[in-house]
């Protein structure tokens, strides 16, 4: 077989795509270095012939000795039949179990009776050589709104935490904000109180402050830890709430540091037998993550944060977990003790005002490179890639994220115990949970380090959407997968098959003929918005504000932005021309709001900026420093919401359409 020929087809056994269409439905190859860049990324030796054949034979060598498959997703519940290539003796070991399940024999198939949900281990011993098999037991879906509310539709308001403005936070947002804006929401009816992901950014990185650019999504951010609700907090602590329409992020992380570490040696101090023990139970429970988070954090604070800069032997967690953890890890575990407690507060205030889901939280893509996360995962990170995305209509140039990307053959290898503890612990406090850029579970397109292009390559797309199910049925949340971009035939229906609910973002829901589709047309199974935080609000869209913002950055010229103000101008005309009844006094933001509580998706969502009438986008993509990005203060105190004229109005729009109750209090 020819060196090309060797090329292609380990690449095609390691799920590499050989083409991908693109934003114009132009076919484009995957080139040879491509290939080769992703192969090593995933493990594969590949900068030679030599070293791609050696690597191909290896593969199949280890395809042959098996006796019974690597990994079988199968319906829990149901009796399991599995393949084997002899005969064999047996040993089934349940999820979490020490000790066997069952054992026996078989010659050509293995029967197992119904097994519960989880992920378990058949063992195989046969003809001198062994095989381990993943048996990954799951419900057919994810839960559904009907079955965890016992409602059709529901509606909610999407916020962000970090833009809260209270009489009480010091300029940023905190869960004490979170909980109370839950309480002022759940009695106008609302379903969800949905926000950014409050993911860990990393102590050491002061500098980041995109949730969207976490260290670790395993952990929470402490900087939204509301000081006046810890136990021996420093009176006084939130005596002064900043102003401003923007965040000081440096005036506010010293204050608020300072401030924890009061609190945290306070607690050393004082703390009862009670507490100690509560603060032990949480660690103990949290394991190998919670403590690996601490040490990253405490080595990140004395070595920098770019872990692939350290000393060689700190590098891999696997040697430093043979060390006795730091005493400043005890300060991040407490604080991550905190934000849990905190956190979940927040969800429990937010079902008790009644809310039928409570929060409704958000999963980033991915974690930084350089961040815990990664640092974490060892041989289930992707080597010398980036997650990223190519042209397509959210961003005609394509987008690199700088964040770190698993690779399939590596996190199966550990039984995908990162994606798996990841998605427990971010579905401990929400009844809706959404997945950024879901379209990754199915395909990933890898940027390689080395300057070659960018390409996609399979994931384990059955046995993710196997382990949402159970993590989503054993938190009983309703999952939202996002799925915009350059989305693969039969993906949606698929995770509409799957029990998750689409994304349809009003924005860019358009008929072939370029004109908006109405929202009773909208899919069913999913959640309506008019915008995310990449996108203009209403108000925003509607004044062609994104497009003033590409002129004033120098994005297009002067006769480009009149022409995509022309086009604004009429698309929002068809927009708010779209059927319904509008009343006299409707607002734009009204007649928007309208048409999404008559849409036919289950779940509809309005922005609080939206609601609030604010012009400018939380986020402009493909900015840093240029656009206030993550800095812009909610126009309005929470105190202030309650009786709230678009509050309410939003409100009674939602229950006419069927979506909740709400009395109107006038």
């Amino acid at each position: 077989m020819s060196a090309d020929a060797d090329l292609a087809e380990l690449a095609a056994a390691c799920g590499i795509f050989d083409q991908f269409r693109d934003l114009e439905g132009v076919m484009r190859p995957t080139s040879p270095d491509t290939q080769r860049a992703l192969l090593r990324a995933g493990g594969f030796a590949a900068q030679s012939a030599a070293e791609v054949a050696e690597s191909l034979a290896r593969l199949r060598a280890e395809q042959a000795a098996r006796l019974i498959p690597e990994e079988i997703i199968v319906t829990s519940g149901q009796a399991v039949s599995v393949p084997c290539a002899a005969a064999v003796d047996w040993q089934l070991v349940l999820e979490g179990a020490d000790s066997v399940h069952l054992s026996g024999g078989a010659t050509e198939t293995v029967t197992l009776p119904s097994l519960p949900m989880g992920l378990h281990k058949l063992c195989a011993r046969g003809s001198g050589r062994s095989s381990v098999c993943r048996v990954i037991a799951a419900p057919p879906r994810a839960p559904l709104l009907p079955e965890v509310t016992n409602q059709q539709k529901s509606w909610g308001v999407v916020a962000a935490l970090y833009g809260l403005r209270s009489q009480r936070n010091q300029g940023l947002g905190d869960f004490e904000d979170l909980a109370q804006l839950a309480e002022t929401l759940g009695p106008l009816g609302a379903g969800f109180l949905g926000l950014n992901p409050v993911h860990a950014l990393g102590w050491a990185a002061a500098e980041v402050i995109s949730p969207y650019s976490p260290s670790h999504r395993g952990c929470l951010n402490p900087a939204h830890l509301a000081i006046g609700r810890l136990p021996g907090a420093a009176s006084g602590a939130t005596a002064t709430p900043a102003g401003g329409e923007l965040i000081d992020y440096a005036a506010h992380g010293p204050q608020h540091r300072q401030a924890l570490r009061g609190a945290y040696a306070t607690f050393e101090q004082t703390a009862t037998a009670a507490d100690r023990a509560a603060f032990a139970e949480f660690v103990h429970a949290g394991g190998r993550l919670l403590e690996d988070f601490a040490r990253f954090e405490c080595l990140s604070t004395q070595h920098g944060t770019n872990r692939r800069l350290w000393p060689e032997a700190l590098r891999h967690p696997e040697l430093q977990r043979a060390t006795a953890l730091p005493e400043e890890a005890g300060f991040h575990l407490w604080m991550q003790w905190q934000a849990d407690i905190q956190l979940g507060d927040a969800h429990r205030r937010a079902m008790d005002s009644g809310m039928g889901l409570g929060l409704y939280l958000d999963l980033a893509v991915g974690a930084r490179r350089d961040g815990a996360e990664a640092w974490c995962a060892g041989e289930a990170l992707a080597r010398d890639v980036s997650l990223g995305a190519p042209p397509d209509h959210l961003s005609p140039a394509g987008q690199n994220w700088q964040l770190a990307a698993y690779a399939p053959r590596g996190l199966a290898g550990q039984d995908y115990a990162p994606f798996r503890t990841i998605l427990r612990q971010s579905m401990r406090h929400c009844g809706l949970f959404r997945i950024d850029h879901a379209l990754g579970l199915n395909r990933s397109y890898w940027i390689p380090d080395d300057g070659s292009p960018g390409g996609y390559i399979r994931q384990p797309f059955e046995a993710l959407m196997a382990l949402i199910a159970i993590e989503a049925h054993r938190a009983q949340t309703v999952i939202v997968g996002e799925d915009l971009g350059l989305v693969p035939d039969g993906f949606r229906e698929t995770m509409a098959d799957k029990g998750l609910y689409g994304y349809t973002v009003m924005q860019y829901e358009k008929t072939e003929a370029g004109r908006f589709r109405r929202t009773q047309d909208l899919r069913p199974q999913s959640l309506a918005c008019f915008g995310t935080h990449d996108t203009p609000t209403i108000a925003g869209f509607c004044a062609g504000r994104d497009i003033d913002w590409w002129h004033r950055l120098g994005w297009i010229d002067e006769a480009a932005r009149k022409r995509a103000q022309r086009r604004r101008k009429s698309e929002r005309a068809d927009l708010l021309g779209q059927p319904g009844t509008p009343a006299a006094t409707d607002t734009p933001c009204d007649q928007i709001h309208r048409q999404l509580a008559g849409a036919s998706a289950a779940l509809a969502a309005v922005q609080l900026d939206d609601v609030l009438g604010v012009i400018e986008a939380q986020n402009l993509p493909g900015t840093v420093e240029e656009h206030p990005n993550w800095r812009r203060r909610s126009p309005v105190a929470i105190e202030a919401l309650s009786g709230h004229e678009g509050l309410t109005k939003t409100a009674r729009l939602m229950a006419e359409a069927g979506r909740g109750t709400f009395e109107d209090p006038i």
